[in-house]
């Protein structure tokens, strides 16, 4: 599992006094008690009294964290240039703070907290919040129908639904605003619209920000720079950040109806983030070549 479902992943030593010390050496000493690769701790901010790690692993055994605070204290304790009192000690949010845990059963322990992050887990699952985007319904100048619908199907199915403020065609906000939605533990995060080949199209760029290894298709494509496009095409996106599933649709309504329900065919299925993708772009391509071809009869 991983260590924790927010994304919270900071370990605090409070109450340390440093003179001259490695840091590397105090990463590699709770890479050691936690079982991991040392490459996968750093130290990233020392004060008076105070040190921060960051945990980069995210499959540590529970049984790894609970209860470990003295072990990981005397490791470092050993190293050249450190002190530490009765008065140090050990914070962390989420489940890193399970350290701290006294216990004599840390086994028992860890399969309580199993069972508390699944719970955790299939909770943020059902957590949904849609973001409209671009200016023209931020001014009221056309209606809003995808939101609506979206909610309705998303509460049909189970979720509870949050819908969000309308977002700007602006990259920065975008960015803002989804990766609060990722930090507010919402699973399912949903913007419509922004996905075309103008420039002031930013929603895919903006997820792949925040997710760079997000499955961006295409579900048309032409010249890049014939009238109005600088893009060479139109794209969805699909990006995840720990439990929390990114998706950017196209902006017609009629094309929102078709990805709707191939995305919820495809969360119930449980298909990663590539799967769940191409099945979008596939279905949207399809809709809107046949759109083309009655447009054209």
């Amino acid at each position: 599992m991983g260590i924790n479902l927010l994304e919270k992943t900071e370990l605090w030593i409070n109450n340390i006094f440093l003179s001259n010390t490695n840091l590397t050496d105090i990463a590699n000493e709770t890479a050691k008690v936690f079982g991991i690769d040392c490459s996968k701790v750093l130290v990233v901010d020392v004060r008076p009294e105070h040190i921060t790690l960051d945990i980069l692993d995210k499959d540590i055994p529970t049984e790894n964290i609970i209860g470990k605070e003295k072990e990981l204290l005397d490791a470092i304790s050993r190293i050249d240039g450190v002190t530490i009192t009765n008065e140090t000690y050990i914070h962390s949010n989420g489940i890193l703070g399970m350290i701290c845990a006294n216990t004599v059963n840390p086994v028992e322990i860890s399969k309580n907290v199993d069972s508390m992050v699944q719970e955790m887990r299939e909770k943020i699952s059902k957590r949904a919040i849609v973001f409209p985007t671009g200016f023209e319904l931020k001014k009221n100048m056309i209606e809003d129908t995808n939101t609506p619908y979206l909610k309705r199907v998303l509460e049909e199915r189970g979720f509870n639904v949050t819908v969000g403020d309308i977002i700007e065609d602006d990259f920065d906000e975008m960015v803002y605003k989804i990766s609060d939605a990722v930090s507010r533990a919402y699973g399912l995060i949903i913007t419509t619209g922004g996905v075309g080949a103008e420039d002031k199209d930013k929603t895919v760029e903006s997820v792949l920000e925040i997710d760079p290894a997000a499955a961006t298709p295409y579900i048309v494509k032409f010249k890049q720079g014939t009238g109005r496009h600088v893009k060479d095409g139109v794209r969805i996106a699909v990006g995840t950040v720990g439990p929390s599933m990114i998706v950017s649709l196209p902006g017609p309504n009629d094309e929102v109806r078709v990805a709707t329900e191939v995305l919820m065919n495809a969360i119930e299925s449980n298909y990663d983030k590539n799967t769940t993708a191409g099945l979008l772009a596939n279905a949207l391509a399809e809709k809107i070549a046949n759109k083309r071809f009655h447009h054209h009869k």
